[in-house]
This record gives C-alpha cells, structure tokens and sequence, in this order.
C-alpha cells in the first residue's frame, strides 16, 4: 500500500511546531498526490492550512495508532520518527510516571527528579533471571541482561550510560553495580560487592559537584570493572578515570559549588580530628565561596563526610591516610586564600607571615619561605645558563591556581589507586562487565577544551554504537535469511578524523604547545589554513577569528579557542613541585612519584589511574630523557590515548547502552521540556538507532504472533495447519506490495508503516464486528428492557388497580358502614321522636277524644233522637209521596206499555206472517231468559251480603251503645272524686308553701357550703398539679440519669470490647510477629550449622588423618545440657574421623570458635573414655575378687532358701488377707445402700475408692513379688547340689554369685524388670494420691468459690428486695425461694444420676478384679512346704505363664542404633513406605523404642536415641532436601513423633482424648518437654525447607501459567513488542499452563495426604503455596506494562477462580489460601472496572482494601488498552485516587515480599490408633527389635 494512501479523513499527523517542537492534527479531507495543502484540525480545536514544501513535496509525519502509545520498546512503533519518539516518551513519562523505555538495544532513563521505590532489593528479586523483554524496561533489566549474556555466552559485558549532567549517569551506574552485587554475591569473606558501591561515597566526594544543571553532577568520566570467577560471584573491581574538571577546584560559576569534600571538611571542622586543619565557614574560603551556593537544598555535609570516611574504612584506607587526605585537602583551601600584593607591573610579593601560606606550609610540612619565594618567582632555564624571574600578580595567581589544581588532580589519582588495590582481587578474573560513566554530548553557550574532549569522546562512542547496532541488524538479516541491502548511515569517521589524524584539531592543538610563542590566536589561524574549505565539517564563525565550528553528528557546536593551548599544557612551576616533594609530610610526596615514571595508558590501565596533568619542567643540565619526554605528554594525547584503550576494551566486550535524558532545567519532578529532549535524543543516538531500524524492516513478528494477533483477518479457509504458510497467503491479499514485507525463517519483516496498516485493517473489521454486535446486543437489550419495563408496568398496574380497588371497596364499606349508623342513628332518633310524640300524642288523643267522644256521644245522642223523629216523619212523607208518585208512575207506565204494545203488536202481526222470524224471535228469546236468570242469581248474592252487613251493624250499634253507657258512669265517679280532690288540694297548697320556705333556707345553706368545698378543691387540686409537676421532673432527671448511665455503661462496654478487640489483635499480631522472628532465627540457625558442617567435613579433609580403632558414641553427656546445643554441634562424630594429638605443620585457616569448641569436645569425650575404663577395670576387679572367694568358701544355700520360703509364706497370707479384704469390700458394694453413701463427694464413697485403689495396687505389687520369688526359688533348686556341710551363713560374695548366676540364665533382667515395675507402681501410687489431692483441693476451692458468689447473689437480691415494698419484697422472696429450691432439685437429680453412674461402674470394676482374683487363686493352689523341698528330690520346674497382650513398646539393643536409625531414617524410601505401610509408621516405631527405653529408666539410652534420630533427619534432609516428598514425608513424621511425645506425656492437657488403654501406655520415667521443643524447632526447619522446595518448583511455573498463557483463547491479542520480543503466550510444547500449576498443586496435595500430614499443616502448607502464586503474580503485573490491560484482568479472574475451585475441590476453602490471592484478585477487577467518574474512584479505593496506594496507582499507571476501542486511563483520575487515598496508612513498599513465610503452627493431633497392634512389615530390616 502506498504511503499517501494512509492520507485519508481523520487521520492523524505531527507537524512542526516552534514551541512544542512538534504539534499533532487531523485531517480533514483526503490528501491527492499534486496537493500542495493540507487542510488540518489541531488539538486545540484550530483549523489550519499546511502548505507542503514546493521542492519535496514530502508529507507530515503519520501519527501511531493509539493502542501503540506508550508502548515499552520504541522500535515496537509503526511509524519510527522524531514525532513518534518523543510523544510516546512524554506519555510514559508524563502520563504512567515510567522513566524508562526501551528504543532497541538501548534503554532511555529520563530524570525523575524525584526518588521512585523501583529499586528496593525486591525489585532486584524480580529482575533476576527474567528475560529483558518479559519485563518492563528498568537499568536492573539491562544489568541481568549484561550477568545472563556474560555466563552463557563466556564472554565479557559492558554497561556504557552516557548522558548531560544531571540526566542521572551516576546513578543509573550505581544502581547497575547495586544489582550486580546482590545478584552475585561475592565468592570470599571480603564482602567485595560491599565494597565495589562503597567506592561510590568516595568517588562522588572527590568527583561530584554541584552545577546549575545537576546537584550531584559527576565531574569526570569513569569506566569500572567489575570481576567475576568461574562461578560468576564478585571477586573484585578496577576503576579507570577521565579528564577531571581541575578548573572547578579553582572556579565556579554562579549558583555552582566545588567538589563536595571541600564543604564536607567545612562542615566538619567543629570535630575534634580536625581541629588541626583550622577550617572553617565554606564562606571563608576563595575557592569555595565563588559560586554564591555553599549549601544544597536537603543534603547534609557533615552526615555525608561521615559516609564518606566509613567507605574510606571499609576499602582499607587507614585513619592516618584519611587524615592526610584531609590535611591536603585543607591545605588547598588555605591555599587558595593566599594573597598577592604587586610591587611593579612585573613583581608582586605575598605579605610578611601571610596566615593562610603560613597555615598551608604546616599542613603541608614545606618551608615557608622557600614557598612564599617560588610562588613570587619561577626559574627560566637556557641552554646555557639558568636565571629566577619575578613574575606579575595575575601570572602568581594563576601558577597558585595552577598548583591547586594540580595538587587536587594527583590526589585523586592516588584515592583512585587506593580504591583500586582494595578492589583488587589475588584471585584469577573469570570475566567482568564494566559500567562506563561517561558525559554526553555537550554544547553552551562558550565551548572550551572540555566541551572539545568531550564531544570527541562522544564521537567516538557514537561511532562504535552505530557500528554495533549496524551488526545487530545484519545478523537478525542473516539470521532470518532475509536478502541484505546496505542501509545508509550516519558515519561520523570524517568529523573522528578531523580531530585526530595527522594535521587533525589535536595535531595541531600539540604542534602548537610545543612553539615557544605559540598562541591560541596563531593555533587559530592554523586551523583556518589546514581545514577551512576543505573540510564540510569545518567552519569558521563570521564575528570571530578566535573560534571554529564543528559539524558534531548532534549539531553545531562553536568552541572559542581562548585558554586552549594552557588547557592542553597544563603547566605548573617545577620549582613548586620540587618544594612539595621536599615536605616532611610523608604521604606528599607520594603523590608525585608517578612524575618520575614514564606512565603509558596500559600502566595507567593496570593501576586504575590516568594521567591528567604534566608538568614541563626542563632540566638545567643534560639532555632530554626519557623522563621528559614523558613529562611533556599534553592533556590531549593522554586522553586519545586513553580513549583509544577504552575503545579497545569496548570493542571487546558486548556493548548494553544506557541513554540518560534531562527532561527539563529546573529540576521540576515528572516535568517535561519538548525542546530539551528533543536535543538529547538528537545528541544521544537514540534518534540515530530509529532512523536504521526504519531504513530496513523495523517491525518484526513470529507466525505464531502474527496469526494470533491478526486471525479477525483471515476467513476459516484461509487457516491451514501450517501457521507460515497460512500468513503468507493472507499477507499476499492484503498488502500487495511484496517489497513492504518479507518472509524469514521465524518471523515475517514489515516495513515502517505496515502494521499501522494492518492495525487499521484490525480495527476497522473489529470495529464492523462490535457494531454488529452492539446492533444485536443493544436490540436484545432494548427488547429486555421493553418487556422487563412492560412487565414492570404491569405489575405496576396491577398493584395499583388493586390498590385502587381496595381503596374503593374500602370506601364502599366505609360508605356503607355510615349508611348504616346513619340508618340505625337516624331511626334511633326518629323512633325517639316519634315515640316522645306518640306517647305525647296518646295523651293528648286520650283527652281530646275523651272530650270528643263525649261531644259525640252527645251530638249522636241528639242526632239519634233527631234521626228518630225524622225518620218516623220521612217515613210518613216518603211513603206517602212513593204512594202518590206510585201511582202516577204505574199510569204512565201503563199508558206508556199499551202504546208500546200497540205498535209492537202490529210489528208482530206483520213478522208473524214469515217463518224466520219465529225462528229469530225465538233465538232472541232463549238469550232473555238466560240474562234474567243472571240476574236474578246476582240480586240474590247482592241481598245475601246486604243481609250479613246489616247484621254486622247491628252488633257494633249494641257494642256502641253499651260502651257509652259504660263512659257515662266513669264520667259520673270522676266528678264525685274531682270535687273530693278539690278540698286536698287546698291542704297540700299550704303544705307546698311551708316546704319552700325550708327550701329557700336549704338552698342558701349548700350554697355556703359548696363555695368553701370548691376552696378547698381548688387549693387541693393546686397542690396536686404541683406535686405532679415535681414528680414529673424527677422522673425526667430520673430518665436521663439512667439514660446517661446505660449510655455511660454501653460506651465502656463498647470502648472496653474495642479495647479488648485491639488489645487481642495486637497480642496476635505480636504473637505471629514473635513466632515469625523465632522461625527466622531458626532458619538461620540452620543456615549456620549447616555452613558449620560444611566447614566441619572441609576441615576433616584437610586434616584427613584417619585413627583406627572402634568409634564411641557420646553416651555419657550430661542431661542437663542443652539437647539442641549438642544435636546441632555434635551431629555427626561418628562419621568424622579423630583428629591426630600431633597438629599438621602447615594449618589451615580456621574459625577459632569453633576450633576451641572441638577441641574442648575432644577433651570431654577422652575424660568419658577414661572414666568409662576405669569404672569397667573396677567391675573385672571386683568379679575376679568374687570368683577367687567363691572358690575359698562352701557353697550353703539351705537357710536363705528357708528365708525365702518363709517370705512367700508370709507374702501368700497376706495376699490372702487382701482377698478377704476385696470380698468384704464387694459385699459392702453390692449391698443396696443410700444414695448419699455412696456419692462421689460422700466420706464413706472416698474410703471406699481410696481402699479400692490401695488394694488393687498392693495386689499388683504383690503378684509381681511372688513371681518373682518363684522364679529365684527354681533357678536356686537347679543350682543347689548335695553337700554334706550347710552353711547358713550369707555374705555379699553369695549374692554376686547369685546375681552373675542368673545373668548368666538371663533371669536377672526378669528381676530387674520386676523391680522397675515395682518401683512403677510405687510411683504411680505416688502420683495417683497427689492427683487425688489436688483434685480435691481444686474441688474445693470450686465450691468456695461457688459458695462466694451464692454469698455474692444473696446479698444482691436482699439489697434489692429491701428498696421494694412490703408487698412485692414477700412475692419477690417467694420467687426466689422457688427459683432456688428448683435449682437445688435440678442439681440433685444430676448427682444422683452421676452417683448411679458411678455404683455401675464400681461394680463393673469389682467383677473384673474378682476374675483377676480367682485366677491368681487357680495358679497359688500348690504351695509348696520347706520340708519336701529339702526330702525330694528336686527337678526343675517350668511355671507356664499365661500369654500377654503386647505394651506397645520395641525392644533393641544398644548397639543395634545406629542400625536401627540407618535403616528406618537415612536409608528409607519414602514412597514405599508411603504406599504400602501406616502414614508416619517410622514416628511410631521411633516412640515405641522410646518407651521401651522410658520402661527401663535407661536415661543415656533415651537421650542417644533421640539424639541420633534427630540428627539423622537433617542428614537425609541435607542430603535430598531438594526432593519434595522426602522433605514432606519427615515433615509429616517428624511432627507425628512430636504429638506422640505429646500425647503419652502424661500431662493432662494432652490426654483428653486418650482411651483408658493409651493412658498406660504413657510415659513414666523421663519428661521429654526439652526435646518436644527440639522436634518443633527440626519441624519448623522442615517446614521451611518445605517452602522453599515448594517455591523453587512453583517459580518457573507461575508467571507463564498465571499472566503469560491465554487460558481464555483469544481473548487478549498479541501487541507489537518491537527488538525485545517477550515469552510469547501462546501454549508451545514445554510452556507452562494454569493446568501444569493445577497438576503441580494436585501432585502436592496427594503427597502430604499419603505421608498422613496433619490436615492443620496442609492447609498452612495450602496457604503459602497460594501466597506465593499471588506474590509472584502480583508482582510480575506490576513491573509488565504488557500484561494491565482489561483482557489479562480477566484471564487473571478465571485463573483465580480455577485456584479457588481447586480449594473447593480439596475442602481447603477454610484454610485462609483464599485471602491469601485478595490483592492479586482486587489487582484483576482493577483492571476491569470502569475508571472514568468519581464515582468510579470511590467505588476503587473501597474495593482495593487490600492493594497499597503505591500498588493502585502503578496498576492504573500501567493500564494499557490492548484494543482501541479500550480506553486510557487519564492523569486526573489518578490524581483523583491518589487524593482519596492520601490518608490511608498503608506500606510505601511496591512490591510483596514473595519470600515471606507465614509463622507455623502445630497444632495438637492425637493419634487413634493403638500402639500394640501396630506391625513392623519385614521390608523395613528391622528384625533386630522385638514388639514387648
């Protein structure tokens, strides 16, 4: 694709720009080829027109993608320019605070100006043994790449950091050597890596000064070796110097300061050493004061002099050369302050007894006038005679300037020779790898000599830079078979041969110091002849005739010639010198022995020192030697001689480069000045090694990378199995141009600008990718929430239509509920109403109708008579006018009829004539008849009813009729009784007036008294309502009295619980803190005692004088020494052969200690050895003395075996008597007796259990006598023989016969063990009794405590009870008698079930010790009398014993030890033993023997043993302590030996879970809690030997398995990586996974389960294991810019969540491993969350509890999006963070310590299984030991 193609819309481009050098912008419409403007949007949101230049046409430069910004090798870019190159190193170190990058194979380190914790000995931990690229770029990355290059390739290495002042050179070698140190180490006892950056204070002192760009700025350039053995650990150092800035001893400008030892002297002047000196302020001091800046800002002088004398101390520089040191230093001080006065224009003189020359000379031990002349004079020799000129002030002060500088620089040399020899090894240098500290390219405004030999210096490093990298390229070229075309480069040779061939700069410089009137204005116009116009890279200015430019491959640079030619000399008076070498000051003239020597540069090299100055001197007499010629070697042949040798030693060595930029002038931290570094780039070479590396391909990736990253690319028939072929074919379609890539052995070549390409084709399609699937996405999302808010309306809906449903029907029945009250109400009052008014109305109708019905019945009784008068006269009239009118009716009727008849008979007679009409009439007729007869039966019904109504109304007229004659009678009595009544009411009128009268009087009476009871109420009430308003109040102070006092009580509830909390913590964290520095100690421990056994076997060779004769061991140590002491010192004398009494003539250098300890170790063992002999002399002595008696006298048994048998007699009655006593005891027990009798705390019970306890031992005991009496009676009966003199007599030559006789039967080891067991018992009865004691004491002890708190709680309770009253103190006393009275029940029922408990358990124990009984009955039936024993003949008798059950204990002879600790400890093979046999049989067997040991009383036997096992163990764990099961399987029987020893202690605590069978089988005779301690501190070394084997195997696995490997394919893509390629991700044959992490774990995890570890310790073992995956992780994620990117935060979770289901899986979840991968787990989800809003940050610093602020803010540094729709996390958000967490205290350390171990516990675990039923397999060869 062609370049102006990519000039499309949008893209982005850099152009010039004056102030920021360069500005980027984007276009806003495609670039055509022919366009002369670019139309373009800058940042700042301005629009401009670019115009392009008419002659090249050539375009801006093209932004990189911004997935590639900030990447960690520059050469990673897809567009390699000067734009791209300072932009992404702004980025990283403006926006991720990271100083350093990679450009290639060089390192840029920019300036903090500020001290960064990314140099701890951690971060050095990290570093080692990574590969370069697999870590972020770091000096320490260069420094391991220089160590790993030097080992594998046998080949030498240099570190060359060049830079500006103040760029921080120094330092990035400092810390270079730093690493080399604490990688290496150092091969001797000299602590050399100590001494190699104790060289540092001392060179910075005499080197360093303070300049207006540097406050520490290394005034001399300096190249050390550091040396190397065969096993690659320092054995020494060798430092060569250049070209001292002398002139700074003299001058300084302003704001500048001399060399930092002056000021150190200056400040120190107060101390007593220096009183000598006479120093004092700097200020006082000509050459000290000058630059106005005696102080640097936080730097103490006088803390540094004291650093500065301690590194003197340790490179060897005594006390007296220190302070000679000092003394010329001082001297140079005063001698600067020497005055002159001018006496012409040609003489001066220095004032009489001129204090400061005065003080100089004493310190320099010269006369004083002799210096005061020559300093005044100087001596012109000729040819032929010598003559002493004066000279002029300025020319006195400048020889005085002179001589100081000279003084200095010879000082220097010789501190640089001194630091050499004590860097200086005897011992052969393997190979080295020097650290060049040089200046850099250089240019001011006035350019001197300096400036010159430092650019020349520059040139020439340049030179052998691009030379090297030119190489770099070829190889990779050739290496990938890729076709070399010769790139074109910048070769500076024309400018190196333009100061250094012949009539080059130098040349010329030389030929003209040898001139007698040669000038820098004749050296001038040399230059101008010789090179001007004929050379390019020679100019001359045109305002000046003292100054020529060179065309430096930085830049321009003008020097002025002026001070040239005095430079190059470097003279200084030899009259001056001569008087220096005379002093009396010895080590002056020290420093000018070297003037009489012909120093090359190879002696200058062996030394360590250059020649910077001569001094041309000519001899009066004689001609020039050797000598002289020598001496009038200039300042500029020494240095290109000198440069000549570095460049040799250079080229020699593989060349690691360190570039140093200045970021800004101010020395503002984290500041970054464009223009400043744009200049040190330009000047450095970095710019240089871009420009080569985009000249061919600059962008290289493997196949595996290239198709990881670019498979979106490819469609599914694209991918074959070939990786090469498949990108091939897919490169062939999309870039067409074949020259823009080439194809190589591993790896596919781009040219500059094709991955940016093919980053575009990436995005674009991943782009078209994500927009498909934020168009699905967003749509599912759109439908999920549109169904999920239409469910959520509906539900909404639903409950609101409820609600409002139920809000109506409540309505509805609120409604209807006032309906009906207002009915119910409504007719309540109504009928109210209506029955006062119906009762009212009744009343008024009973009057009214009274009074009607009489009015009526008066009326009707009127109208009745009326009625009968008219109705007898309208009878009368009416009958008499029916009559008239009767009659009158019938007339005309019957007038009316005859007419009617007439006419109705003519229509008849006429009808008649017809037949139809009869028909018709007859018809008509029919129809007549039937209506009459209706209407007949209807007037009859009506005449029927009118019947019955009349009848009705004549009995209601009767009723009537005689109701009112009733009315009329009442109404007569009523009237008789109305006139009586009249007469009553008079009376009771009167009687009425009486009553009111008394009435009134009545009233007015309760008047009175009502006032004055509503008085008295009123008064009453007021003093209630005051009385209640004082009650209220004290019953608020009340409340809050008691509220401050709950309140009160819960605050120091509260603050003591907190109290307590903290206090808890602290005591644990105090605990784990004291145990973690008790392990560590340890650890050390055993660390020295193994480098003591090393030194012990290397001392054994040495001597290696073998003694023969048998090895003892230490049998008889004292048991009150320290069993640890001498199991740690005395591990191995048996297998250490006797030293010789006659020491070697030639010894070895030995620690004295531990000779004096050997020896007196050998002293003690011969006192043992001699007691021993003596002690088995005094045996044979005395046996020999028996025999020769026993031969003298008669052998007469006959009276001791009466005694005997007289004492079995007297044994067998007693035993008899005590079967009585155990009858009547279990009649008395069996007997149902009291409750209270036989309680456990009743006197009788105690009796009882003491009788029965007493009784059972003395049974034993006496067992135990009779068999063994039996026993000595057979063997005494085998023994005795007829004799005819009996002697009763008994002596103790007798019983020694006895005793070797039965030794000799092997029956006195059963005696013996009768007796122990005896003594055992009687021990045992001892210890049972005193437990039984103290039982009882604490019992009541219990109860007086009980019954102190019942005193307590009464005593409350009555107190209580008394501020009640009378009534509720009787119920309260009530309560509490029945509340104890149901306690006291309660208690008594449970004694009483302990007490039946008990009586069957007694009866239990009774029966068992009845069979007892009768079977030692069985077997005492025959007795046997003495008189048959002396008549019969006697034969012997074999008792058969009864077979018995095994103790638990092994059996072994002393000599038999060391087989058995050979067999089962240092020849045992974990694995069989592991399969195939009982976890952690070895620690039983051990025990076992150790209670057998313990069952004899054998105390030198235990200790041996012990002894032995201990130190065998770490023999087999020295010896294959590399091996994990081993180590795990002693770990896992070492503790199990531990809780053994425990658990058979016999201590209480550790016999709770015991049964009845292990608690006799404790031990009895020996407290082993001193060597319980020992095992813990073995099985704490164990365990940390077990880490360290666990880390060693999970190292090399965790970084590939947990960051480097995609276990989520495809996921996080492959970026540019540029020259330094990192371990590829991709899962390659021999990469480890998470599953070989897995796999590890699982292989871990069934070997402790198989070696029966303690589940307590797998699960600490879990835990650290799981720290040490996190730590590692977490730091590696720190320090890999590579690996903070959103995709690896989710690899990191899915890895960890693998982790986490693994501990699910293995039920260790509760094992604290989990909390142990917090930080690496907040680590991830930083990664993945947001980081854009506030919000965002609070949600952050609550999530991150477990990270450091130094830790988030690196991870959010570091964020790098590996996508380019991921975006960057901006500055303010940091900032943001960095606020928040500004108060939280937390540890400013970055890194975890990976190499912490967590304090181990070992926690208490007994054992189940029984010890006598454990079987020793044959496969062990332990046949020797017998189960007892």
């Amino acid at each position: 694709m062609a370049a102006s193609e990519l000039y499309t819309k949008f893209a982005r481009v850099w152009i010039p720009d004056p102030e920021e050098v360069w500005k980027s912008a984007e276009l806003l419409k495609d670039y055509k080829p022919g366009d002369k403007v670019l139309l373009l949007h800058l940042e700042e949101g301005k629009d401009l027109e670019y115009r392009l230049d008419p002659k090249t046409s050539e375009l801006p430069h093209l932004r990189n993608p911004d997935i590639l910004v900030g990447e960690n090798d520059l050469t990673a870019l897809s567009y390699l320019h000067e734009p791209a190159v300072l932009h992404n190193l702004r980025v990283r170190f403006i926006d991720s605070k990271l100083i350093y990058t990679y450009c290639g194979i060089v390192l840029v380190a920019i300036n903090p100006y500020e001290q960064l914790p990314i140099y701890g000995e951690d971060i050095i931990n990290a570093y080692s043994g990574q590969n370069m690229g697999d870590m972020d770029p770091h000096i320490f990355a260069v420094a391991e790449e220089a160590y790993k290059q030097m080992a594998r390739d046998e080949r030498n290495q240099s570190i060359i950091v060049s830079g500006e002042s103040g760029a921080g050179k120094t330092v990035s070698a400092k810390y270079a050597m730093r690493y080399f140190a604490t990688v290496s180490g150092s091969a001797s006892e000299a602590n050399v890596e100590e001494k190699v950056l104790a060289s540092n204070p001392i060179m910075e002192s005499i080197g360093n000064a303070k300049t207006t760009r540097n406050d520490n700025s290394s005034r001399f350039g300096k190249y050390i070796e550091i040396g190397f053995d065969k096993r690659y650990r320092i054995i020494g150092a060798n430092m060569r110097t250049y070209l001292l800035e002398k002139s700074r001893v003299v001058f300084q400008a302003e704001e500048e300061r001399n060399y930092h030892i002056f000021y150190q002297l200056c400040a120190s002047a107060k101390l007593p050493e220096f009183k000598m000196l006479r120093l004092g302020n700097a200020d006082s001091f000509h050459y000290t004061k000058q630059g106005g800046s005696p102080m640097i800002e936080g730097v103490d002088d006088a803390k540094e002099m004291a650093h500065t004398r301690q590194a003197c101390t340790l490179l060897g520089i005594s006390e007296s050369y220190q302070m000679g040191i000092f003394r010329i230093l001082a001297g140079i001080l005063h001698l600067g302050n020497v005055g002159f006065a001018s006496r012409d224009s040609d003489s001066c003189t220095i004032p009489p007894k001129h204090e400061p020359l005065i003080i100089f000379c004493d310190l320099m031990g010269v006369d004083y006038e002799e210096m005061c002349h020559w300093l005044c004079h100087r001596k012109l020799a000729t040819a032929t005679e010598t003559y002493i000129k004066p000279i002029s002030k300025l020319q006195a002060t400048n020889a005085r300037d002179a001589l100081a500088k000279h003084i200095y620089a010879k000082l220097f040399n010789w501190i640089v020779g001194h630091v050499n020899q004590a860097l200086h090894s005897a011992v052969k240098q393997h190979s080295f790898i020097g650290v060049l500290d040089i200046y850099g390219f250089e240019t001011f405004e006035i350019n001197s000599f300096e400036q010159f030999c430092i650019n020349y210096a520059n040139e020439k490093l340049q030179q052998q830079f691009n030379m090297h990298v030119f190489k770099l390229e070829q190889e990779e070229y050739m290496k990938e078979q890729i076709p070399w075309t010769l790139i074109d480069f910048y070769d500076n040779q024309p400018c190196i041969n333009l100061i250094e061939s012949k009539l080059g700069i130098l040349d010329l410089l030389d030929e003209e110091c040898k001139m007698p009137k040669g000038t820098d204005d004749t050296w001038a116009q040399k230059l101008y002849n010789t090179h001007l116009n004929k050379c390019a890279l020679f100019e001359k200015p045109r305002m000046s005739n003292k100054a020529f430019i060179i065309k430096h491959f930085a830049d321009k640079v003008e020097y002025q010639c002026e001070g040239f030619l005095e430079k190059n000399k470097d003279t200084v008076f030899e009259e001056q010198i001569k008087v220096l070498k005379s002093s009396k000051f010895k080590m002056l003239p020290e420093l000018f022995q070297d003037d009489e020597k012909a120093i090359s540069p190879t002696s200058a090299t062996s030394s360590g020192r250059t020649p910077l100055t001569r001094v041309p001197v000519k001899p009066t007499k004689g001609r020039p030697g050797q000598t002289a010629k020598e001496h009038k070697k200039t300042v500029g042949l020494q240095f290109r001689n000198s440069l000549h040798l570095l460049m040799e030693t250079l080229n020699a060595t593989t060349p690691h480069y360190v570039r140093c930029i200045k970021p800004n002038d101010f020395k503002f931290p984290f500041t970054f000045d464009e223009k400043r570094a744009v200049q040190q780039l330009r000047a450095c070479g970095v710019l240089e090694t871009i420009r080569i590396s985009a000249a061919g391909f600059p962008s290289r990736w493997t196949y595996q990378e290239f198709f990881s990253r670019y498979r979106v690319l490819m469609k599914q028939k694209d991918v074959l199995g070939d990786r090469k072929q498949t990108c091939q074919n897919v490169l062939e379609k999309l870039i067409l141009d074949k020259d823009k890539y080439q194809f190589g052995k591993t790896k596919i070549f781009f040219r500059a600008g094709q991955v940016a390409y093919l980053e575009k084709l990436r995005a674009d399609k991943l782009r078209a990718a994500c927009i498909r699937i934020q168009k699905t996405i967003r749509g599912w999302l759109l439908r999920k929430r549109y169904l999920c808010m239409q469910r959520a309306a509906i539900t909404v809906q639903r409950y609101v239509r409820g609600y409002q449903a139920r809000c109506y029907a409540k309505f509805l029945r609120r409604t209807k509920a006032a309906t009906t009250i207002q009915k119910y109400w409504r007719m309540y009052v109504v009928r109210r109403k209506y029955k006062i008014r119906r009762a009212a109305t009744i009343v008024l109708q009973s009057y009214l109708r009274g009074y009607l019905a009489r009015n009526r019945y008066r009326k009707i009784l009127r109208e009745h008579k009326a009625v009968i008068i008219q109705k007898r006269v309208r009878g009368w009239l009416a009958r008499t006018h029916y009559k008239r009118t009767m009659k009158a009716i019938i007339y005309l009727q019957c007038c009316f009829r005859r007419m009617m008849a007439k006419r109705e008979l003519k229509k008849l007679k006429i009808e008649a004539r017809s037949v139809e009409r009869y028909k018709k009439l007859h018809i008509g007729m029919e129809n007549k008849i039937m209506q009459l007869q209706r209407k007949v039966d209807e007037q009859n019904k009506d005449y029927k009813c009118l019947m019955e109504k009349l009848t009705n109304l004549e009995g209601v007229y009767n009723s009537e009729t005689e109701k009112l004659r009733n009315d009329v009678e009442r109404l007569q009595l009523s009237e008789e009784e109305a006139k009586v009544a009249t007469g009553r009411v008079l009376s009771l009128q009167e009687e009425i007036a009486k009553l009111r009268k008394d009435l009134e009087q009545t009233r007015s009476e309760k008047k009175s008294i009502e006032e004055r009871a509503d008085k008295y109420k009123q008064e009453t009430e007021q003093l209630v309502s005051n009385l209640k308003e004082e009650n209220t109040l004290l019953k608020q102070e009340k409340e809050t009295l008691n509220h401050l006092m709950v309140e009160q009580a819960k605050e120091m509830t509260e603050t003591m619980e907190r109290k307590l909390v903290e206090e808890t913590k602290q005591l644990e964290l105090d605990l784990n803190d004291e145990r973690l520095r008790y392990q560590n100690l340890l650890n050390e421990f055993s660390r020295l005692e193994e480098r003591y056994d090393d030194l012990k076997e290397e001392m054994t060779l040495m001597l290696n004088v073998p003694k023969p004769g048998h090895k003892r061991t230490d049998s008889t140590h004292s048991s009150n020494e320290s069993e640890y002491t001498f199991s740690s010192e005395f591990a191995e004398t048996e297998d250490i052969a006797p030293r010789t009494e006659e020491p070697t003539e030639k010894k070895v250098p030995l620690d004295m200690s531990l000779f004096l300890k050997l020896q007196k170790r050998v002293t003690e063992l011969e006192q043992e050895k001699q007691l021993m002999q003596d002690e088995l002399d005094r045996k044979e002595e005395q046996v020999l003395r028996s025999k020769a008696k026993e031969e003298e006298r008669p052998q007469i048994r006959g009276a001791e075996l009466e005694y005997e048998s007289l004492k079995r007699q007297e044994l067998e009655s007693e035993n008899k008597k005590l079967k009585n006593e155990l009858n009547e005891l279990r009649k008395a027990l069996s007997e149902k007796s009291a409750p209270e009798v036989t309680a456990p705390g009743a006197p009788a019970y105690r009796v009882l259990m003491e009788q029965l306890t007493a009784v059972s031992e003395e049974l034993d005991v006496r067992k135990e006598e009779v068999l063994i009496l039996r026993s000595q009676l057979v063997s005494q009966k085998e023994a005795i023989q007829p004799k005819d003199d009996k002697n009763t007599m008994t002596d103790s030559t007798i019983l020694l016969e006895d005793v070797q006789k039965m030794k000799d039967k092997g029956e006195i080891a059963q005696a013996y063990i009768g007796l122990k067991e005896t003594n055992r018992l009687l021990e045992s009865q001892l210890q049972s009794q005193k437990r039984s004691h103290e039982n009882e004491a604490e019992a009541l002890r219990g109860e007086i405590q009980s019954l102190k708190e019942e005193n307590n709680r009464q005593q409350q309770l009555l107190a209580q009870n008394l501020q009640l009253p009378p009534e509720a103190r009787i119920e309260a006393s009530l309560q509490h008698e029945i509340t104890r009275l149901t306690n006291e029940n309660l208690d008594l029922m449970e004694q009483l079930e302990k007490q039946d408990k008990t009586v069957r358990k007694l009866k239990k124990q009774l029966k068992v010790f009845a069979k007892k009984i009768g079977e030692l009955e069985v077997g005492q039936m025959e007795n046997i009398s003495p008189g048959q024993i002396i008549d019969e003949p006697i034969r012997p008798v074999n008792i058969p014993r009864k077979e018995k059950d095994f103790q638990g204990m092994l059996e072994y002879k002393r000599e038999d030890e060391q087989k058995l600790v050979k067999n089962l400890i240092l020849e045992l093979k974990p694995r069989g033993v592991a399969v195939n046999l009982i976890p952690g049989l070895p620690a039983y067997i051990l025990f076992m023997c150790v209670r057998h040991a313990d069952y004899l009383n054998d105390d030198q036997k235990v200790r041996s043993l012990l002894t032995s096992t201990i130190n065998s163990i770490k023999k087999v764990l020295k010896k294959r302590g590399d091996d994990f099961e081993t180590v795990s399987f002693w770990l896992s029987n070492t503790c199990r030996f531990l809780h053994c020893l425990k658990q058979y202690s016999g201590e209480e605590g550790f016999m709770k879970h015991n049964t009845s069978r292990q608690n006799e089988h404790c031990l009895t005779n020996f407290d082993l809690a001193e060597y319980r301690q020992v095992l813990s501190d073995l099985a704490i070394q164990i365990y940390q030997q077990l880490v360290r084997v666990l880390e060693n195997i999970l190292q090399p696995m965790i970084v590939s398995g947990m960051l480097e490997h995609e276990t989520i394919q495809g996921v996080s893509g492959v970026k540019p990586t540029g020259l330094r390629k990192r371990t590829s991700s991709i899962a390659d044959e021999g990469t480890y996974t998470l599953d070989s992490i897995l796999r590890q774990l699982n292989s871990f995890h069934s070997v402790m389960c198989q070696h029966g570890m303690d589940p307590e310790l797998i699960k600490q073992v879990v835990k650290q294991m799981f720290y040490i995956v996190g730590a590692i992780t977490l730091n590696n994620l720190l320090l890999r810019k590579d690996m903070c990117s959103w995709s690896k935060g989710m690899q990191i979770r899915y890895n960890v969540s693998q982790l986490e289901e693994w501990l699910r899986d293995k039920n260790l979840m509760n094992s604290g491993a989990k909390e142990t991968l917090e930080p690496l787990i907040q680590a991830a989800q930083l990664l993945q969350v947001k980081k854009k809003t506030d919000d965002d940050a609070e949600a952050i610093c609550s999530m991150c509890n477990a990270l450091t602020t130094a830790q988030i803010v690196k991870v959010l540094n570091l964020y790098t999006p590996v996508n380019e729709f991921e975006e960057r996390v901006s500055v303010s958000f940091i900032r943001t963070i960095q606020v928040r967490l500004r108060d939280r205290k937390d540890s400013p350390q970055l890194l975890m310590d990976a190499k912490h171990i967590f304090p181990v516990t070992f926690p208490f675990n007994p054992s189940s299984l029984a010890l006598e039923t454990i079987q020793i397999p044959a496969s062990l060869g332990l046949g020797f030991i017998a189960r007892v």
